[in-house]
């Protein structure tokens, strides 16, 4: 139920991440004066050493899963958008727009929401078959 539990929570801040950039994708101008920057998160692996204790240890605690390392930011190159009259615009007319692809973000977020999906249907199979062990006993 830990390694669901944990997968759960770090899928549901992935989602997040890309719902802020799903927001940000037409914002031009953001504190620090750039356009928005996509945000991506690095998962990894949930253990702590790889001694033979550790390993007893987390057997015993059923520690495992992922856990979010970061949440990154994608340096790559801003899109440029011909549109003289915005006022972000340079003097020759272009607006740097921020390096958000709608289509990959939704692609991203599905992807997630499946991975959210199967998580639960694993936790709910695991609650099942824990009342079916108890249902022997009677």
């Amino acid at each position: 139920m830990n390694i669901s539990a944990s997968a759960l929570t770090a899928t549901r801040l992935r989602m997040d991440v890309i719902t802020e950039n799903m927001a940000g994708a037409n914002t031009t101008r953001t504190a620090n004066g750039e356009p928005y920057r996509r945000k991506f998160v690095v998962f990894q692996e949930r253990t702590n050493d790889r001694s033979f204790a550790s390993f007893i240890n987390r057997a015993k605690k059923n520690v495992g899963g992922v856990r979010v390392l970061e949440i990154g930011t994608d340096m790559s190159e801003f899109k440029l958008d011909y549109n003289p009259s915005h006022p972000d615009a340079d003097e020759n007319g272009y607006v740097r727009m921020p390096n958000v692809e709608v289509v990959q973000e939704m692609t991203d977020m599905m992807a997630a929401y499946r991975a959210y999906e199967a998580n639960i249907t694993a936790l709910n199979t695991l609650k099942d078959m824990a009342v079916k062990t108890l249902e022997i006993g009677r």
